[in-house]
């Protein structure tokens, strides 16, 4: 038996069903019991509530959820292969595990769920990024969920954290930083993983915030930033020449130097200049 439940050991359960990894469903198998265990402790408190896990494969972040003393974990899981080892997962804590069979992509998964939400996985590397968008974009803000303690390659996690002024600084810091504390609290090498991968893996906790550090209107400030990294190594007069024939004046409104690249540009000025282009436009939709 493991060392957090009574149910086997995960390279048991993994041998009795076949699970061997998919590259194709961006799986890696986290096997250390003690370390799924140690994530789940980074999600906080989970007694009062519920947790929704992607990706969860043979269920080792689930059991160290579980074990951990989640009230509820939805298992949202693409491969139908790891049903019955998720099944038997179930049968150990009777009613405290619903498994849903599907793309976590396609998957509404809010009318399995009761508030207060917590959301907790080792994504899958090739869905997690835009997961996180999503739940980083929703229409309103507060979101459904109090917070996100994710694992991620590690390039990933670093451009979530970033800071102006790094090569990891990006749209992704930006939408994370806008709206919530996010830190890195784990590190994992890839040895830790069956296969293991190509690079190494953190865990990011991402808190959400009551509101945004700074007003701006969500889509004008995801278009800009959007717009503003996607030539990244060009002048911002440049690179946001689209966004309005006035970007100089602009620019230099929000206290931004016309000849400034994105990634030297906070969080505030970003903003900042979302708020004078929605300005802007109303103005021009007036007249």
């Amino acid at each position: 038996m493991s060392a957090i439940d009574n149910l086997p050991p995960l390279r048991e359960v993994i041998a009795e069903h076949g699970l061997s990894a998919k590259k194709a469903l961006g799986q890696n198998f986290l096997l250390d019991l003690n370390l799924t265990a140690k994530i789940a402790r980074q999600a906080g408190d989970l007694a009062h509530c519920d947790v929704l896990e992607i990706g969860p494969g043979p269920g080792g972040l689930t059991r160290g959820l579980l074990s951990e003393g989640a009230r509820r974990v939805l298992a949202v899981e693409k491969d139908a292969r790891c049903l019955p080892a998720l099944n038997q997962i179930a049968a150990a804590y009777p009613g405290r595990l619903e498994i849903i069979n599907g793309d976590a992509l396609e998957v509404d998964p809010l009318s399995h769920l009761t508030p207060p939400i917590r959301i907790a996985a080792n994504l899958p590397y090739n869905i997690g990024t835009e997961l996180l968008v999503r739940w980083l974009t929703p229409q309103t803000w507060p979101p459904v969920w109090e917070s996100l303690t994710l694992m991620f390659q590690r390039e990933v996690a670093d451009r979530i954290v970033a800071q102006p002024g790094s090569k990891a600084y990006g749209r992704l810091a930006i939408l994370a930083q806008w709206r919530c504390n996010a830190r890195i609290v784990m590190s994992l090498p890839p040895n830790a993983f069956t296969p293991p991968p190509k690079v190494a893996s953190a865990v990011v906790h991402l808190t959400a915030l009551p509101e945004p550090r700074f007003p701006a209107d969500p889509k004008v400030l995801s278009y800009v930033v959007a717009t503003a990294f996607n030539q990244r190594r060009k002048m911002l007069r440049a690179s946001l020449k689209s966004v309005s024939e006035n970007i100089e004046d602009l620019l230099r409104e929000a206290g931004i130097a016309p000849t400034e690249r994105a990634e030297q540009i906070g969080l505030e000025q970003f903003c900042t200049l979302a708020r004078l282009i929605a300005a802007e436009r109303r103005q021009a939709s007036k007249s």
